[in-house]
């Protein structure tokens, strides 16, 4: 007898895209920025739909939101939020005096803050130059 949370397609990956695009405060239209030429904000809500994503795509948009594939591939909400439901409590930090961290989750907060500024430079960089063409094609005509 399997248990249901090994079902297979279970873990929606578009939507595990979705939380985690929005976990890091990027938008549809920077995710597709970064994609290329060939996406959009629509094509972006499209992908977010999907169950299954192509391979490929995951790993563009793994490197463009720093996280691993298979966190994409594996994140399960309602197994997270279970874990941590049966994990922390009220004295769980009590419990655990000179507990070590593996990570400084402000350090993380700063990195990911300083990644997203360095994204929007980035586009307004992009976007800076495109308005300078703009203005050398309409002065020419």
């Amino acid at each position: 007898m399997t248990d249901s949370n090994d079902m297979p397609g279970k873990i929606h990956q578009g939507r595990n895209i979705k939380r985690f695009r929005e976990m890091l405060g990027i938008k549809q239209e920077a995710l597709a920025h970064e994609l290329g030429a060939d996406w959009s904000q629509k094509k972006i809500s499209l992908l977010e739909q999907k169950e299954t994503v192509e391979d490929t795509i995951l790993a563009q948009v793994s490197e463009i939101l720093k996280i691993p594939v298979e966190a994409i591939q594996n994140f399960d909400e309602e197994q997270a939020v279970n874990i941590i439901a049966n994990t922390f409590n009220k004295e769980a930090f009590i419990a655990n005096p000179g507990g070590t961290f593996h990570f400084n989750p402000i350090d993380k907060i700063i990195q990911l803050h300083e990644e997203k500024i360095t994204l929007y430079e980035r586009m307004l960089k992009e976007k800076d130059e495109m308005m300078g063409r703009l203005e050398r094609l309409l002065e020419g005509k």
